[in-house]
């Protein structure tokens, strides 16, 4: 795992905001591409990427498409609060189907997109690491807490290496208090998802978060893996207080009682 070029990644949730950025920057390092979505995908490239429109309850098709690759990076799945429900189906559910695909098919490392939100109920003067129990600020943390439970079991007892991240605040630039401590930048996030894809470490479980001053998320478990973020929230000028807990609005009632079905 220390070299992309040349090889075959298989990309979930490819039409999103840090696929489509992940994918361009992964093309111009030599590696192949499939890209999936359940929308269609624009190809970055037509003679190195290939595109296809596929549902993570589909184990199926999932299984034939990761046949030959080299990894999975998993994006793909609702990517905020939701009914229970649907975040059940989607990002439970269809996490697990990613890593049974791989497992069934051979691949060697699945990269995860996991959340900042599985900690959003601890308070802003904890300094947390990922060893540190999770405290999901609503549904979608939970299901993230989830996926990472189903990586951690795949890896212990099937053998496939994975690798968590904690993805923080992406954005162009912060754009709120919150965000001083959250932000990862976008270049940041491509240095992330590349140290999850190349480290030596066949499970591991870190914040991909960019150099902030205002801290929350230790960053040791990144350097680990090689993961070391230069951009910093600081030389933005963002007035403003930071509203307990860490995971600022998203922890109130309304944020998941709002989503609910009846």
């Amino acid at each position: 795992m220390n070299t992309l070029t040349g090889s075959r990644w298989v990309v979930t949730g490819a039409a999103g905001n840090i696929g489509v950025a992940l994918r361009r920057a992964l093309h111009a390092a030599g590696v192949k591409l499939v890209s999936t979505d359940v929308r269609e995908v624009e190809a970055v490239d037509r003679a190195g990427d290939r595109t296809l429109v596929a549902d993570l309850v589909d184990l199926a098709a999932l299984t034939a498409m990761f046949a030959g690759a080299d990894g999975v990076i998993h994006l793909g799945g609702l990517s905020d609060e939701a009914d229970f429900h649907d975040l059940a189906q989607v990002n439970i559910v269809g996490t697990y189907h990613v890593l049974e695909a791989a497992r069934r098919s051979g691949v060697s490392r699945v990269v995860y997109a996991s959340s900042n939100r599985v900690t959003g109920m601890y308070l802003t003067d904890t300094l947390l690491d990922p060893d540190m129990p999770p405290r999901p600020d609503g549904f979608y943390g939970v299901s993230k807490v989830a996926g990472e439970a189903l990586c951690r079991l795949y890896s212990d007892k099937f053998d496939l290496s994975t690798i968590a991240l904690r993805i923080g605040s992406y954005e162009n630039e912060p754009g709120n208090p919150r965000e001083r401590a959250t932000w990862l930048s976008h270049r940041d996030a491509i240095a992330a998802f590349t140290a999850a894809m190349t480290t030596d470490e066949h499970h591991a479980v870190f914040y991909a978060v960019s150099a902030n001053t205002q801290a929350w998320w230790d960053r040791a478990a990144g350097e680990r893996v090689g993961f070391r973020p230069t951009d910093d929230a600081a030389d933005w000028d963002i007035p403003g207080d930071t509203v307990e807990p860490q995971g600022g609005p998203f922890a109130t009632p309304s944020y998941s009682l709002d989503r609910m079905r009846d």
